[in-house]
């Protein structure tokens, strides 16, 4: 057999920890194993005579930390087709997707992710082929089927729940076949039928799931689009807020100073998931096509539509910015879903920009920000000696141009490299 180095060490041109201090030049992060071992200069790192060395060289790159979705619908193709359709997929054939899913997060730098529901045993099938080598892709912590009221938000996945008890029950039996997390469809969304802009449960159903996941230890993720919902999720004491639109029961989001004061009281998470809630995959589409060659008349009226609708959300997140809900701010692709396709946590992070956050405030926002939110930051998020070494190598400076999230050199998972 031949012999294993000692280390592995990853050289390269820039390094951006993750931790909101200043880029490094000329860095390099030593590995024993799948933990970094030491961070620092590579003069300081240089192997010293004898040791057996596996080495990378990037010179002209930069280093970070592997990227954390906290928001993805892996059985989901993100194709375009609507829910009906999607869900006409048999649950062998939604495993399928979820593994090439995987495959696309993964080389665009995504090492960690979070699977915010599937239907009956779809996302626990998966994360145990990932456990056995059966297949690959990013750390992966799943809800299972979100818990949801009778004809709710995603009702289609299985886990239906009315009344205090019922949510016991369900969290209960989440966790006993494996949930890492709890999910609950705190409003509807936008499977037909359902109401964004009006809350789906009761603030005492919220606090019975909320009670029994804390008892298990499981943390708790609510999809939240309405205002009133928020309100519930605050006092129930919900981890993390998915969406935050500020929508009224006219389905018309207008911010509330007083709600987001109470997400700043509450140190709660939030995750916009910005690209979802704009149709950004959409509207990139026609921008292309009237540079290339032209919209028609439709196609140019549901370009502006889009601008706009883009535009009063980024408002929306620029209010909670100025609310100081910032350095609780995540990333969320809600990949799978429409036409949300995995490898793209890179629109999530160009529109925070675009909202206000820096370019290194959206990197600490997909990295420690993100471990933190999923309960992961022991382990995962910064490059920082006895963490995972999961760590990306990217094309540019991604702490002065967001754009460089978009340019995935390389990926290493656990001391590997997969990309």
């Amino acid at each position: 057999m031949p012999e294993q180095p000692d280390w592995t060490v990853i050289y390269a041109g820039l390094l951006a920890d993750g931790t909101g201090r200043p880029v490094q030049r000329d860095a390099a992060v030593r590995l024993r194993g799948n933990r970094i071992e030491a961070v620092g200069s590579a003069a300081e790192l240089a192997p010293q005579p004898g040791e057996k060395v596996q080495e990378f060289r990037f010179p002209g790159h930069c280093l970070i930390p592997g990227l954390i979705d906290p928001h993805t619908h892996l059985s989901l193709a993100g194709d375009g087709r609507a829910y009906p359709e999607m869900f006409q997929d048999p649950d062998e054939l939604m495993v399928l997707i979820g593994a090439r899913n995987l495959q696309r997060h993964l080389a665009a730098g995504v090492t960690t992710l979070r699977d915010h529901g599937a239907r009956n045993r779809v996302g626990f099938i998966l994360k145990e082929g990932l456990a056995r080598g059966y297949i690959s892709g990013p750390r992966l912590l799943v809800s299972g089927r979100p818990i949801t009221c009778t004809q709710g938000h995603f009702w289609m996945c299985q886990e239906i729940a009315d009344g205090e008890e019922e949510m016991r029950k369900s969290v209960r039996r989440l966790v006993h076949e494996g949930a890492d997390y709890i999910k609950i469809m705190a409003s509807g969304g936008g499977t037909a039928g359902t109401f964004p802009g009006r809350p789906s449960y009761s603030l005492a159903e919220l606090q019975a799931a909320v009670q029994e996941a804390q008892a298990f230890g499981r943390p708790t993720a609510a999809h939240c689009r309405a205002k009133e919902s928020m309100l519930r999720a605050l006092q129930a004491g919900i981890d993390v807020i998915e969406h935050a639109e500020f929508l009224d029961p006219d389905g018309v989001g207008r911010f509330d100073p007083q709600v987001a004061a109470r997400m700043v009281e509450a140190n709660v998470y939030v995750s916009p998931t910005l690209q979802a809630q704009t149709g950004y995959p959409t509207l990139l589409q026609l921008q292309a096509k009237r540079e290339r060659e032209g919209l028609t008349p439709a196609e140019a009226q549901a370009l502006e539509r889009a601008e706009r609708g883009l535009e009063a959300r980024l408002e929306i997140f620029r209010r909670m910015l100025e609310a100081g809900l910032g350095p609780r701010m995540v990333p969320g692709s809600d990949s799978g879903v429409s036409n949300l396709a995995f490898g793209h946590l890179d629109y999530d992070l160009q529109l925070m920009v675009r909202g206000g956050l820096t370019p290194a405030q959206a990197l600490e926002a997909a990295t420690r920000v993100a471990a933190e939110a999923s309960g992961l930051g022991s382990q995962v998020g910064t490059l920082e000696p006895g963490k995972e070494a999961d760590l990306v190598v990217l094309d540019g400076d991604p702490t002065r141009d967001v754009s460089a999230f978009s340019r995935v050199v390389a990926v290493f998972q656990g001391g590997r490299r997969v990309v």
